[in-house]
């Protein structure tokens, strides 16, 4: 589709800044006039306002493009990227030769002016009259800038500019589009670390966009397959992506971040493709796409379900693994980037020479519109060149050196603590520049508002151990924007030493793996482990408080994007990945998973209704839990992959979200949606500090925000928290005992909750606590099925609750106002409130009690 029609997406492209008078160039950039003593004259591209061809010029009007179905009356105008004329010359003499690979002569264009330009900032920068082109290297001798036209012709023009081993040139003229790449001399001594090849065309680190795609080919490689010492002189650019000049200009109109507080925040895993390619209501076209993320169905599952934050799964741009594509599978996660700057292009409806950009930014702007973050899943700790033996696309053509962790001793080879061939090397200027360039990029350009660093471990190894005090710490902390923002770790990596939860500095959250584990072992039946799992639900005060971090610094989740799906954690005892052509050698093994009885897919009604009981009770656990919590997408729904733990490599239904519902998905979604909306409606379950009392036993507090009650109604004594077949007990949260004020400085008071948590195989009698927590109490929510629908609401003090095997209870206390609503719902003689922009369409108490029936009392 033609750019201009990015506006069904309420995009704005190749727009001006509203202060940029008609003719006059903007304020972005300045580049000084050009003088005969400084002017470069070479081979390059040249395009007037009319398309063709003109003599040498010294200045270009800005850039204001002409729609494909006008006129052209207007004489401001120029001609978008593919409206461009473009004229052929032969090569001259001169130019041939350079041991690239080429065969015959290469086409060039007109000449024009080159201007020194700018070493900052790095990566093409358009100004609205040209462009300036900036490369990082400290090991090139010669750099070339490859310019290509709209039939793959390419024009290669010296940039003799270098400033602390940046290399630049300015070009007037040059307009979003543009596609181009770099050829880098210098030094190829593997043994030395020095990887420079110009037969290879290399991506620009810095691009805001690229396009194409990385072909499997030989000509990527610079060694010969045969003989691994031989060099490869093969050109790679008919094989490989290009980088693209991209327009910055966005109409953000009154787009603001929306800013939720940790503890309000509830985030939700997604994948762009995934989520929307089977969506029924999402145009076809559109189908897994950005723009299919902003369409009306899938912002109002959002919403509706209670989402704040939508965490994606990798959108830089990356790269299909050859190693993939011979088996006939492709990189469908995207842990595999080649560019942190450029949004992933075939996740672009309506083009990739720069529509990714705005396309990507419209997202941003409808989900912020919607009141939803956008949160990045980030991809720092390496790159897609992989090892030693791998491609050269970009980092390891330019300045090998510099850019990879290379073994000491043995530079020839990767030092490499990600299981992917490479790591950055952490403690080089240009990393850090690169990484902190690239986040405050998508924060004041993307308007993204937080980051989950993939690997985190990887990043703090600055040398070898992993360092919290290390540089990459250092300047996120410092930097004003980037840390103000919600940074989340994935605090882990494959290298010695590499598991560090709990271990990361204060501006940090993590996912927390040991919660994970926690509460899979807890809820399959595992002795001895009730005490961790109340530290766990409690907001892990074991591992964060020692350093002054809050609950918040805990990503509280059961499943996400690696490993089983919610339905799947409940249905296989074993990985069932035979779909990716490993034999069943990849993902991992300790799943902590239980089938319930039954291997997979089964038609007995019994072993179906315990497994969507333990999937109600892990997404009530969640729910519940001081912290952060997250779910996975299509979770809420009973989203499977049938045993597939690792769908790395499934670009099909086996990973993508089915909207198609049976009765149970329905159930599910509507379980869910409640526990959602309790949450957030409740500041009880969602506190900023944590309990004050013992963190071993999950705290039981003096002051009475916490009790810690066993089955009887008595505390929870040693005895109780430490028998190893223990598995059931009750947790009381003080709503008058919040010893936190709102925002505005105002104490804050709740409802007081009664969760009964019972884990065991068996139904157990609870004895409610008595008339000093509560006189009465009205059920919220239910993981059990319905039992007696017609069961007085109401439950007294110090009476008995049976509680069925592996369910969990919530009261809340009578004489609040929520418990009002809740009986008032059951027993039929109130009308349902009204939705509201807070609310689902039904309320968070009315649906618990309407699908969820109270116990009989017995």
């Amino acid at each position: 589709m033609m750019l201009y029609q990015l506006s069904h997406i309420r995009s704005v492209a190749f727009q001006e800044p509203s202060d940029a008078a008609p003719g006059r160039q903007p304020e972005l950039y300045q580049p000084r006039p050009a003088t005969p003593s400084d002017t470069h004259v070479v081979s390059t591209l040249l395009y007037s306002a009319s398309g063709a061809e003109t003599s040498d010029h010294a200045f270009a009007p800005p850039f204001r493009p002409c729609r494909p179905d006008s006129s052209n009356a207007d004489p401001g105008c120029a001609q978008a990227p593919w409206q461009r004329q473009v004229a052929s010359h032969r090569l001259t003499s001169s130019t041939q030769g350079t041991g690239r690979g080429r065969v015959g002569p290469m086409p060039t264009l007109q000449t024009q002016q080159i201007w020194p330009g700018q070493p900052y900032p790095l990566g093409a920068t358009y100004d609205g009259a040209g462009t300036n082109f900036s490369l990082f290297s400290s090991a090139a001798t010669a750099v070339e800038l490859c310019l290509f036209d709209e039939e793959g012709r390419e024009t290669a023009v010296p940039l003799t500019e270098v400033d602390g081993d940046v290399w630049h040139a300015y070009l007037p003229g040059v307009s979003p589009g543009q596609q181009y790449g770099y050829r880098v001399h210098g030094p190829y001594s593997p043994e030395a670390g020095h990887r420079c090849d110009p037969s290879k065309l290399l991506l620009d680190p810095y691009a805001k966009a690229m396009t194409g795609q990385v072909e499997p080919s030989p000509t990527l490689y610079s060694y010969d397959f045969t003989d691994p010492e031989v060099r490869n002189t093969q050109d790679s650019a008919a094989h490989t992506m290009r980088s693209v000049v991209v327009n910055p200009y966005f109409d953000w109109g009154h787009d603001r971040p929306p800013a939720h507080e940790y503890h309000e925040t509830i985030i939700y895993e997604a994948h762009v493709k995934g989520l929307t390619q089977l969506h029924p209501e999402v145009p076809e076209e559109l189908r897994g796409t950005y723009a299919g993320l902003t369409q009306p169905a899938v912002i109002r599952h959002l919403k509706d379900l209670g989402v704040t934050a939508i965490e994606l799964m990798p959108v830089h741009q990356f790269v299909n693994d050859a190693y993939l594509q011979d088996k006939g599978l492709s990189n469908y996660w995207g842990y595999n980037t080649i560019g942190f700057f450029a949004p992933h292009s075939t996740y672009a409806a309506y083009g990739t020479q720069g529509e990714q950009v705005q396309e990507f930014k419209s997202m941003v702007k409808a989900l912020h519109e919607a009141d939803i973050e956008v949160i990045l899943d980030v991809v720092y700790n390496h790159t897609a060149e992989g090892n030693h033996m791998g491609p050269t696309l970009s980092f390891r053509g330019i300045d090998n050196a510099s850019y990879y962790r290379l073994v000491d001793g043995d530079q020839a080879h990767y030092f490499d603590t990600t299981g992917t061939g490479n790591s950055l090397l952490m403690r080089s200027p240009a990393v850090l520049q690169l990484i902190m360039d690239s986040l405050r990029y998508w924060v004041t350009e993307m308007h993204v508002d937080g980051f989950r660093f993939d690997l985190a471990s990887t990043l703090a190894r600055q040398f070898h151990e992993v360092d919290k005090l290390s540089a990459f710490f250092d300047i996120i902390h410092q930097d004003p924007v980037i840390s103000q923002v919600k940074l989340i770790a994935e605090p882990w990596d494959v290298g010695d030493g590499g598991y560090n939860v709990g271990g990361f500095p204060t501006l940090w959250s993590e996912w927390n793996g040991k919660y994970r584990d926690t509460v899979r072992d807890f809820w399959r039946g595992e002795p001895s482990t009730l005490g961790e799992f109340a530290s766990r639900i409690t907001g892990s005060s074991d591992l964060y408080q020692h350093s002054g971090r809050t609950p918040v610094s805990s990503i509280n989740f059961v499943t996400a994007h690696d490993g089983f799906t919610m339905h799947d954690l409940v249905s296989y005892n074993e990985k069932h990945n035979e779909a990716n052509g490993e034999g069943g050698a990849d993902g991992d093994s300790d799943n902590r998973s239980w089938n319930c009885g039954v291997e997979g897919p089964t038609d007995d009604p019994e072993v179906n209704e315990l497994r969507s009981r333990q999937t109600r009770n892990f997404l009530a656990t969640i729910l519940f839990s001081q912290g952060v919590p997250m779910i996975c997408h299509g979770d809420e729904m009973g989203r499977t992959q049938g045993g597939n733990n690792n769908v790395y490599c499934q670009d099909n239904e086996t990973s993508w979200v089915s909207w198609d519902l049976d009765e149970r998905g329905q159930e599910l979604l509507e379980f869910t949606r409640t526990m959602m909306w309790l949450r957030r409606d409740h500041p009880v379950l969602r506190r900023r500090r944590f309990f004050t009392g013992d963190a071993s036993h999950g705290g039981e507090s003096e002051l009475g925000e916490i009790e810690w009650l066993a089955p009887s109604g008595q505390s929870m004594t040693e005895q109780d928290w430490t028998t190893w077949y223990a598995r059931s007990m009750m947790v009381f949260l003080n709503g008058e005992a919040i010893a936190e004020p709102d925002a505005l400085g105002q104490r804050v008071v709740d409802d007081s909750f009664l969760v009964l948590i019972n884990a065991s195989a068996e139904d157990i009698d609870f004895t409610l606590p008595g008339p000093d927590y509560s006189p009465a109490w009205t059920v919220a929510l239910d993981t059990a099925p319905a039992v007696d629908g017609d069961s007085d609401p109401v439950l007294s003090a110090s009476e008995s609750v049976t509680v069925e095997a592996r369910s969990m209870l919530f009261l809340v206390s009578a004489d609040s106002p929520a418990s009002h609503e809740t009986a008032a719902a059951a027993s039929g003689t109130s009308e349902p409130t009204a939705p509201s922009e807070t609310a689902p369409t039904e309320t968070a108490a009315g649906k618990a009690v309407t699908t969820e029936a109270v116990r009989r009392r017995s």
